[in-house]
């Protein structure tokens, strides 16, 4: 049974709250689990103690039973010391979009266009 530590959806609608869950990876994303492990309310401030909260026993055991945490809930465990920080790298998330680099290279080809049109006057006026 392959097995994940991931979070499931509670709370109303623009009003999220996650329970922190060990599940099987075929179960649908809110439905059945195994054991719930913690809970994080993103709605918190991010200093705030109550915005992550987990069973660090329970969690270190489904990671010993070969658990695999998602992308977030394995920053919270990077968070707490209990994994190593992965290095991510995705180049694509800074670079800009079309229209962004349209308007740039509009802006640029405005700002050479005045500097083209003065170098030709100052030859003529040798």
């Amino acid at each position: 049974m392959a097995m994940k530590i991931r979070l499931a959806r509670g709370g109303s609608k623009k009003r999220p709250f996650y329970r922190i869950v060990a599940a099987d990876s075929r179960m649908p994303r809110d439905g059945r689990y195994i054991e719930k492990l913690g809970t994080y309310n993103p709605l918190l401030p991010k200093d705030s103690e109550e915005r992550v909260k987990m069973d660090m026993e329970r969690v270190k055991y489904w990671l010993g039973e070969g658990a695999q945490p998602t992308d977030r809930v394995s920053r919270f465990l990077e968070a707490a010391g209990v994994l190593e920080k992965k290095t991510r790298n995705n180049p694509n998330k800074g670079k800009p979009g079309d229209k962004a680099v349209a308007r740039a290279e509009e802006k640029a080809a405005k700002a050479a266009a005045p500097a083209e049109e003065a170098a030709p006057e100052e030859n003529a006026a040798e």
